[in-house]
């Protein structure tokens, strides 16, 4: 057995003298960040960019200080969503995120490229560092509420975030597939090895509501998102249907402008209100 280091970071030995809050990074001196919230999946293309959209959407509505960490390095999909074109810039003291129009503070790997279409072939824990470099290099200030948007999966950034970053909670995206609810299990799993609660489950693509009648249509079959959220005890489940208008919202940048309450409830738990 190889003699102790004393350095945790680098020892993958659980002993007794290892204290899980020492991994935890602080965020710059600059920075005051209320509440971390992180939105997650098990695999990509369920709408988990959106989700963080539309959350970080409504907590700037309802007057919160609001800012969102795109940690899906490889796939950044925020800027997009925000019509964000500017570069963020930075100084001796560090970086700056780039302001939404309505004022939301955002940082991305695409806010830092010359062009946002080039492929980032990084490794995995270089990109991890460059997540947790997010955190402790950008000059967030003074933030109510800020949701990180995870890359899917439950590999080197999803670890890196909950290891280092103080996150009080993840919402967890889905669509109705059955498979899916499978891997909304593994997402689930993880947060309680890491003890982070599961504040809510978002099915996104759950229907899409007829024009003329009204009437939901199951596109993608029945859900089975209640069932997983009464197995693992979350009481907070969200809907979100297929919307063309949405869709089209997110393309041309405009999110800020759409208007759903499809996350009103699950925002009321995170703020704490009762409606």
């Amino acid at each position: 057995m190889s003699e102790c280091t004393h350095n945790c970071e680098t020892c993958s030995a659980n002993c007794s003298s290892r204290d899980p809050a020492s991994l935890l990074e602080k965020p710059h001196e600059m920075s005051q960040i209320k509440k971390v919230i992180g939105i997650v999946s098990g695999k990509g293309g369920v709408g988990k960019s959106l989700v963080t959209s539309l959350m970080a959407v409504k907590s700037q509505r309802e007057g919160y200080r609001t800012a969102i960490l795109d940690a899906d390095i490889t796939g950044p999909s925020i800027p997009k969503a925000f019509g964000l074109k500017d570069r963020a810039v930075g100084n001796d003291l560090g970086l700056f995120p780039v302001n939404s129009k309505t004022g939301v503070e955002v940082m991305s790997l695409n806010l830092l490229m010359e062009d946002e279409t080039s492929p980032v072939v990084w490794r995995g824990p270089v990109i991890a560092g460059a997540v947790k470099q997010f955190w402790t290099d950008v000059i967030w200030g003074d933030v109510d509420f800020m949701f990180i948007d995870m890359p899917p999966g439950t590999g080197d950034v999803p670890l890196t975030v909950f290891q280092s970053i103080p996150v009080d909670g993840i919402i967890i995206v889905a669509s109705p597939q059955e498979l899916v609810g499978m891997i909304v299990e593994k997402a689930v799993n993880m947060a309680k090895l890491m003890n982070i609660p599961v504040l809510g489950l978002v099915e996104n693509m759950s229907y899409f509501a007829c024009p003329d009648c009204g009437k939901q249509i199951k596109v993608f079959g029945e859900s089975h998102i209640d069932e997983i959220a009464a197995k693992h005890g979350v009481d907070t489940v969200a809907r979100i249907p297929i919307d063309p208008k949405l869709a089209a919202a997110v393309d041309a940048g405009l999110i800020e402008l759409f208007d759903g309450n499809w996350l009103d409830e699950l925002f009321a738990k995170i703020t704490g209100e009762t409606k």
